[in-house]
């Protein structure tokens, strides 16, 4: 099942080649609830989602060591972590294509990026939230609906964030 997961993951990072950021029709769409899955850290142990919506607003971006998006997309989702960090739960979940857990440790600790990191093995989060590639950003309001969804190194997150904070 993981090497089906990671096949499909890789075909559509593929045919979603960059395009310019944006709010999307691809993915989960905006204003349906918000999966409460579970996925593993990278040590193995589960992190309930659920705990979280719902009760908080959620960043999440899909994301791994290897993506350009994902890193061009950092400076912005730093600054939003640093302005909305207290108000919002912020998760990064590797997606696994051609990683491992040493080589996600190995850039975790050079590029110290601001979200609890999540090791989505087994395609858990990639189906639930329909991630359609890397740098996918799912943004959930505190009732645990999505708010947002983008993909790219140049998303605007902060009218998103804005507006999840506010209500």
């Amino acid at each position: 099942m993981r090497s089906f997961v990671a096949a499909a993951l890789a075909l559509v990072l593929i045919a979603g080649a960059p395009r310019p950021a944006m709010a999307q029709d691809v993915g989960i769409a905006v204003g349906t609830p918000a999966p409460r899955v579970v996925i593993n850290d990278l040590d193995g142990h589960p992190v309930d989602l659920g705990a979280v919506i719902g009760k908080r607003p959620v960043f999440l971006e899909f994301w791994a060591t290897w993506c350009e998006l994902c890193k061009a997309l950092y400076p912005r989702m730093a600054a939003a972590a640093a302005k909305y960090g207290s108000q919002v739960a912020f998760f990064g979940i590797n997606v696994t294509v051609n990683q491992t857990p040493a080589k996600v440790r190995r850039y975790l600790a050079e590029h110290h990026p601001p979200f609890r990191t999540l090791y989505d093995a087994d395609g858990v989060g990639v189906r639930a939230y329909l991630a359609p590639t890397t740098s996918y950003v799912v943004i959930v309001d505190r009732h645990g609906k999505v708010a947002y969804t983008g993909s790219g190194g140049d998303q605007d997150l902060a009218p998103a964030l804005a507006r999840v904070t506010a209500n």
